[in-house]
């Protein structure tokens, strides 16, 4: 298979290409956001200190990551209709929460996928302070 076959590629040049992605633990957004998915093979992401049960299903699903790559300085246009601040009334209607500045960490990248990616997507990795590569 060509690489412009690869089924995890689905227009991510559109907001990835020339990112930094640093290396490091996930930790969730809010109550209501507590996980992320990869943007490529769509693995998942979680925080085994936001709750007892999260920490226990992480340690059942060998498959959830708990650290990978955070993509630096990007987010989506919210003129588009992206919410990116959101919390739940009890009665289930969306509220819009007020973020200042650039969001670090919107978009995750696995380990996997960064090997993968990184030259056609000319990224520059960083390892988080204290972690080895």
């Amino acid at each position: 298979m060509g690489q412009d076959e690869d089924w995890r590629l689905q227009g991510q040049e559109e907001y990835l290409l020339g990112a930094t992605l640093m290396r490091k633990q996930y930790k969730a957004w809010s109550e209501d956001w507590e996980h992320d998915h990869c943007e490529f093979c769509r693995a998942k992401f979680m925080d085994p200190h936001f709750s007892p049960e999260h920490e226990r299903f992480i340690s059942e699903n060998s498959d959830v990551l708990i650290e990978g790559y955070a993509v630096q300085d990007r987010r989506p246009d919210e003129s588009g209709g992206a919410v990116l601040g959101r919390a739940y009334r009890a009665d289930g209607v969306i509220e819009r929460k007020e973020l200042s500045g650039q969001r670090n960490d919107y978009y995750w990248v696995c380990p996997t996928c960064v090997v993968d990616f990184a030259a056609r997507f000319n990224w520059t990795v960083l390892e988080a302070p204290g972690q080895n590569a």
